[in-house]
């Protein structure tokens, strides 16, 4: 009985790399610098699966600040603090209300607005 021979297998010899472009002129001196994307999600969301966001469709919370095409970032899982921006519900629609000691009525909070981000155009 033949004994089994042991084979090697040879490496191909075609070039799957792609070739590098050659370079003419001078290079840029920003090359070596590298700034990584800033994620906003990352910075401005602790909780992503109660967070949301909310463009505002008219001018009707100028007194906050908060104008046409805003975008409001709510976190429904924090508990409002006195003199924060929450989002209400209020006779079946959304309004913007601040936290203060002294409210006299029950109020229905939908969540904390974390953040708003302005429109400039």
């Amino acid at each position: 009985m033949k004994k089994p021979q042991a084979h090697l297998i040879e490496k191909s010899k075609k070039n799957y790399r792609v070739q590098r472009p050659v370079q003419t002129g001078f290079s840029s001196p920003a090359t070596h610098y590298h700034e990584p994307r800033i994620d906003l999600n990352n910075v401005l969301v602790k909780n992503s699966s109660s967070t949301f966001y909310i463009r505002v469709v008219d001018d009707s919370f100028k007194d906050f600040k908060v104008n046409k095409n805003d975008v409001l970032i709510i976190d429904k899982s924090l508990t409002p603090k006195n003199n924060q921006l929450v989002v209400a519900i209020q006779e079946d629609a959304f309004s913007i209300i601040r936290i203060n000691k002294n409210i006299d009525k029950q109020i229905q909070i939908w969540g904390v607005i974390t953040y708003i981000i302005k429109s400039v155009l």
